[in-house]
């Protein structure tokens, strides 16, 4: 029994850093965002708050910039830098931020 406890120790672990990991190179992509929309998503003005945004949504918007679909000055050529699993991960991280604004 002390094995499994130890055992399972281990790998409950080895997830939290993986999730750790995954959520430092999330929040390192979403940093890009931070230009325009502030920081985690909050934005002073001027442009939309992304924190606390609807995964689904953002997921749409920024496949519809990639598309072409959706005019922009420049999303349209940011967009094109980032994988589907990226953005679904950036998805993820703007939809947990809680909105400030």
């Amino acid at each position: 029994m002390r094995n499994f406890l130890i055992g399972t120790a281990v790998v409950l672990a080895g997830m939290a850093s993986v999730q750790a990991s995954n959520l430092n190179q999330t929040r390192y992509i979403a940093a890009n965002c931070a230009n325009c929309h502030g920081t985690n998503g909050n934005s002073v003005g001027g442009m939309e708050s992304l924190s606390g945004y609807d995964r689904e949504k953002f997921i749409s918007v920024m496949k519809a910039y990639k598309s072409g679909e959706r005019p922009a000055t420049i999303m349209h050529q940011l967009s094109q830098g980032y994988s589907d699993e990226q953005v679904a991960a950036m998805a993820d991280f703007f939809a947990s931020q809680p909105r400030k604004r």
